[in-house]
């Protein structure tokens, strides 16, 4: 995803650093080491970044794209895998209540390499990865591509003029009588009498 993001800004692939870990990958962003950082928002890591480096790391570009195309794939030589290997993002991609155990792994690429060893009886990866072990590897369930949201972080703030920017326009008293009228808030357990009354129910 990265050599198609410089590829559209013109930029070389010589450009590009990769690292193993997005902690790493901030440090070095924040010390001066590279200039931009990109970061899928599916990763686990995603919040606790935009936490940690609040300040420090800004959001300066965004877009959307789909991955490569994903797939259940498994082990030929096991009938009924015992355990599944997933980037946690994929939890739901498909049901995966047969298998006793969910193992998580970093990246779906990391899944990848599990199944190409032998580590993983099953996983959710590329589907791509099948055509590299035909003989070992057998393909469960297709899922396609995931659209997903990608962001671009430097060092220096966007002005705020920028079109990233929802800032906070001015609603007229119909717009903001009508988003006070529906506004509510996601409770695990429900609304409650009290929780309708304050939202004005």
């Amino acid at each position: 995803m990265a050599l198609r993001y410089l590829a559209k800004h013109g930029q070389p692939s010589t450009n590009l650093q990769l690292f193993e870990q997005f902690e790493e990958a901030f440090e070095a962003l924040v010390e001066g080491r590279v200039s931009h950082l990109l970061q899928c928002t599916a990763h686990f890591a995603h919040s606790d970044c935009v936490g940690r480096y609040m300040h420090r790391a800004y959001p300066v570009d965004v877009f959307i794209a789909g991955s490569k195309p994903l797939a259940l794939v498994a082990q030929r030589s096991i009938a009924t895998p015992r355990h599944v290997a997933i980037q946690p993002a994929t939890r739901h991609y498909t049901d995966l209540s047969s298998f006793g155990d969910i193992i998580e792994a970093p990246t779906t690429v990391a899944v990848a390499e599990g199944l190409l060893a032998g580590t993983f009886e099953a996983g959710i990866c590329a589907e791509e990865v099948i055509n590299q072990a035909p003989e070992q590897l057998k393909l469960v369930q297709s899922l396609g591509p995931a659209l997903d949201t990608w962001v671009v972080y430097a060092t220096t703030q966007l002005p705020a003029t920028s079109p990233l920017f929802l800032n906070h326009a001015p609603l007229n008293e119909k717009d903001n009588s009508r988003a006070r009228h529906h506004e509510y808030y996601a409770k695990p357990n429900g609304f409650t009498s009290d929780d309708t009354k304050r939202n004005g129910r």
